[in-house]
């Protein structure tokens, strides 16, 4: 994990690097911004399922700390260090990429530069699945310059690989497509997670359905930290450490500090795990996971000391274990809640170039009492700059709900998120807006879908 987040602002500018991931994707960069068709637009009403997800298999501890043995040797032979430029980075690069190459996935190796040094990042797909509908988990691969990155980030990566393996041992044939990452230069803000995503063409990002990331999840002094970013991913997590009674907060040391932020940025949900940095830990903490309360979570982050004695096996076992259990269960079908009746409006409505506000609707029937706390909005807005716009929710009544602020800085393109409302003053029937409006000039796109799940 990187000390300082990154911050993006200023118009974006075209992007001029080779789109290596392309070839990857077999799809072209797209063209300029499709107009949104000129349909009437049509409410529907449909109950949402998930298929039932094969039980994930236990990840042995085993091989995730062989792994990182392989790390350590591999830091030790180079200099001490796996960084970005360093031969131990490109070594650490060959060494995964054997490994998935001999279990059946194909493996793609993304160059980029980055202070006058060539960097990697590792991508290996599972074959099958929906091209469509693809889950991603990663981490980053590379170390600091000063110690070998053991716990940062040797731990996300190995178990990564070893839930990777985990797939192709199972033979396991999931709805989704999977696809597994390991990020380059990481430690000097994100660069190659936000080089991939960059690259990545709008019509590609759109297939990513969510993104996991794991980052340092060995820490010697552990606490449990799970990413409260998208509630499907977050909840995943919860209740699988729920049903092993490991208890978990959420996770704010690392928030915008790690990979996923680079996908986040875009509109692509996310999620993962945690288990501390430099920050101490509390007497409530030690005493909820045990461990030393007044000691960092890790004493050895971004240090020489971060080699395979600064691993916290029980740590390792239960995260890695997470990780396969949100691998299987979110590949398998939708990553909509369980439970609950969704009406969605799939029309797609134009929104003016610094003008007035545009509307989807969905009328709401047949129900009774109020909307519930927990109302979950689905937004899909295709846009060249997602910072210019404002969303709201229009409930029946005419009362709005913000959903989205308008903000130089970010400078992503499309909005592509689930918003959790508390209507619970609201009469569920009626009809009910999301409402758009682009507040600045130059920029152009369009509501592509708009749903309410009850």
């Amino acid at each position: 994990m990187r000390i300082v987040p990154s911050r993006i602002s200023g118009r974006r500018t075209t992007a001029t690097a080779a789109l290596a991931v392309a070839a990857l994707l077999g799809t072209a960069a797209p063209g300029a911004l499709a107009a949104p068709a000129a349909t009437a637009a049509t409410a529907t009403t449909a109950t949402t399922a998930t298929a039932a997800a094969a039980a994930a298999p236990d990840i042995p501890v085993v091989n995730v700390k062989a792994h990182l043995s392989q790390l350590q040797s591999i830091s030790s032979a180079n200099g001490g260090n796996r960084a970005h430029g360093r031969p131990g980075y490109k070594a650490s690069v060959d060494y995964m990429k054997a490994k998935l190459d001999a279990a059946g996935f194909t493996t793609t190796v993304q160059q980029f530069t980055y202070n006058g040094a060539t960097g990697y990042n590792l991508i290996a797909d599972w074959p099958g699945g929906d091209p469509n509908q693809v889950l991603m988990a990663g981490a980053h691969l590379d170390s600091v310059s000063s110690g070998p990155g053991i716990n940062d980030n040797g731990s996300g990566s190995a178990a990564v690989l070893e839930t990777a393996l985990a797939v192709s041992r199972a033979g396991f044939k999931p709805a989704k497509h999977l696809r597994f990452a390991w990020w380059g230069a990481e430690e000097l803000g994100l660069v190659g997670s936000r080089y991939y995503v960059g690259n990545l063409p709008t019509s590609e990002r759109g297939k990513v359905a969510g993104y996991l990331n794991f980052d340092m999840i060995g820490s010697p002094n552990p606490g449990y930290f799970v990413y409260d970013d998208d509630p499907v991913i977050e909840k995943t997590f919860k209740d699988y450490f729920a049903g092993i009674g490991v208890p978990t907060e959420i996770e704010t040391e690392g928030d915008g500090r790690s990979d996923h932020a680079s996908f986040k940025n875009v509109g692509i949900p996310v999620g993962g795990l945690f288990t501390g940095a430099s920050r101490t830990k509390t007497s409530a903490q030690a005493q909820k996971w045990g461990g030393t309360a007044g000691q960092a979570f890790d004493r050895c982050y971004h240090s020489s000391c971060d080699t395979t004695s600064n691993i916290n096996d029980t740590a390792l076992d239960r995260n890695s274990d997470a990780l396969a259990h949100a691998v299987w269960t979110l590949s398998a079908g939708t990553t909509e809640p369980p439970t609950g009746d969704t009406y969605e409006n799939t029309a797609d409505v134009a929104i003016p170039d610094n003008g007035a506000a545009v509307t989807s609707s969905v009328t709401v029937s047949g129900r009774s009492g109020n909307a519930p706390s927990g109302l979950r909005v689905g937004v899909d807005i295709v846009h060249t700059w997602r910072g210019d716009l404002v969303v709201d929710l229009i409930a029946p009544d005419g009362s709005a709900y913000r959903l989205k602020n308008a903000s130089g800085s970010d400078s992503a393109d499309n909005v592509r998120e689930t918003y959790t409302v508390d209507a619970s003053s609201e009469s569920a029937n009626g009809t009910w807006q999301l409402r758009v409006q682009d507040t600045a000039r130059y920029d152009t796109g369009y509501i592509n879908s708009f749903s309410l799940t009850f």
